[in-house]
């Protein structure tokens, strides 16, 4: 979450409050650690589809994922500038649905 986003007060809502603890008890491990085969508990909820301010897409439920700090602050912020998710599965896999070996 940037600090000096025009948007950062919607961090501070208790709607936001809320919401982030739900997912948190919901989906209590990193989704990504999960995706390679560890676990780790999760700390941070993130937005799967940026929200740029828009509060429609900041309090949709669907649009959160519950991440561990690491993955959030490096495979997903690599992921959003990139558009290419890191990393494999246990079998080798590359995590990034969108890879061309996930495709059909």
């Amino acid at each position: 979450m940037a600090t000096n986003s025009p948007w950062h007060h919607l961090y501070k809502t208790k709607r936001w409050y809320r919401l982030r603890w739900h997912q948190l008890q919901a989906e209590p491990t990193c989704r990504l650690c999960k995706a390679l085969g560890t676990v780790e508990a999760a700390n941070t909820v993130d937005h799967i589809i940026p929200h740029k301010g828009d509060e429609t897409l900041f309090f949709d439920g669907e649009n959160l994922q519950s991440l561990c700090k690491q993955c959030h602050d490096g495979a997903k912020q690599r992921q959003e500038r990139t558009g290419i998710l890191p990393g494999h599965d246990t079998s080798g896999m590359p995590v990034d649905p969108n890879h061309h070996w996930n495709r059909g």
